[in-house]
């Protein structure tokens, strides 16, 4: 096996097994130092790792049964032993991979990363993440829905787990941290904003706070990270999506319109295929559910390949770096300066 393991469970997804399998080869393709343990029925795997040279380099663990797309978290937990989707977790949960990878079930996925690798010391309630395009580049916006709400600590606590969590996936020596509100104004906003604002403008947590963000700044790029509550944050990203959707229709209704458009519009080819990537889903794929005492990285369900292969990606960035450790520390600096409030 190669000096990084990735678990991955084989069976998840709206397109699994080929999807999953040909995002894996695409992957290690580029990365010779990253093996597998692919979990799933075997005789479905087998042919297809084989038919893709992988086989040396993944192990199958063999599981009957799968969760499907649409069952709810309470009724995949109680049938999760001898899921593939369990298996992969608990392959991280043993020590046997450094992260697990799922195009699975989303709620389920959550439930059982939350089920078996635990909360981190000092972690209320762990949060799901987005990586979002912006003009200058990528952020990373949290929570984007494992929790409705969050309270001054918690969004606190986000603050933490994302810092260390862009400096890991974006390499930046020292992210930007904006709290998303109505407005940039000091006195706008709720008492828990504010409350938490106040928290992270201190020198001790060694953030680079830069106070309040609005919605439009998100894909601007104001901030590296942004941080905000499960339900805002949610609406905000599917809000996102579908504008996405509406300019690429948009654009596309003009380039077809007329002979004269289409003319442009091959004048125009390269510029157009610029765009088109950076407009691709692919390359922003994958969700973390941070906070947990292990690495679970979910893809988008309906991927392709190339999205799967950037989910991989995303888990085995987070699996090199010190993340976890990071996290720790930030936890054990905010519990210190909670303790020091209240003795003042």
């Amino acid at each position: 096996m190669g000096s990084l393991i990735l678990s991955v469970d084989g069976m998840g997804g709206d397109n699994a097994p080929d999807v999953v399998l040909d995002g894996l080869k695409r992957f290690a393709d580029q990365r010779s130092d990253v093996s597998f343990l692919v979990h799933g029925k075997a005789s479905v795997l087998e042919p297809g790792l084989s038919a893709r040279g992988l086989s040396e380099r993944c192990q199958i663990l063999h599981h009957d049964d799968v969760i499907s797309m649409s069952e709810k978290p309470s009724a995949a937990l109680r049938r999760r032993n001898g899921t593939s989707m369990w298996g992969a977790v608990q392959s991280v949960k043993a020590g046997e991979a450094a992260a697990a990878v799922s195009a699975g079930n989303t709620g389920a996925l959550m439930a059982f990363a939350m089920m078996s690798l635990r909360k981190m010391e000092g972690v209320h309630r762990p949060a799901m993440t987005a990586i979002w395009p912006t003009v200058t580049g990528r952020s990373i916006v949290l929570d984007v829905g494992a929790n409705l709400e969050a309270d001054s600590d918690q969004l606190v606590t986000y603050a933490i787990m994302g810092e260390a969590y862009a400096r890991a996936v974006l390499g930046t020596a020292k992210p930007t941290i904006g709290l998303l509100n109505i407005g940039s104004e000091e006195e706008k906003g709720r008492d828990t904003l504010k409350l938490a604002a106040e928290r992270l403008r201190d020198d001790a947590l060694g953030l680079d706070f830069r106070g309040y963000v609005e919605g439009n700044d998100i894909s601007t790029g104001a901030v590296d990270v942004i941080v905000t509550d499960g339900f805002t944050g949610n609406v905000a990203l599917k809000t996102a999506e579908g504008t996405a959707r509406l300019v690429a229709s948009y654009v596309r209704d003009a380039l077809t319109s007329s002979t004269m458009s289409k003319l442009g519009a091959g004048l125009a080819a390269s510029g157009l295929k610029k765009l088109k990537h950076m407009m691709n889903p692919s390359r922003v794929n994958g969700g973390v559910l941070l906070g947990l005492n292990g690495v679970a990285v979910k893809s988008h369900g309906g991927t392709d390949a190339e999205g799967f292969e950037t989910a991989l990606g995303l888990a085995a960035s987070l699996a090199d770096s010190n993340y976890m450790d990071e996290v720790a520390r930030g936890l054990i600096r905010a519990a210190n300066g909670v303790m020091a409030e209240d003795q003042a």
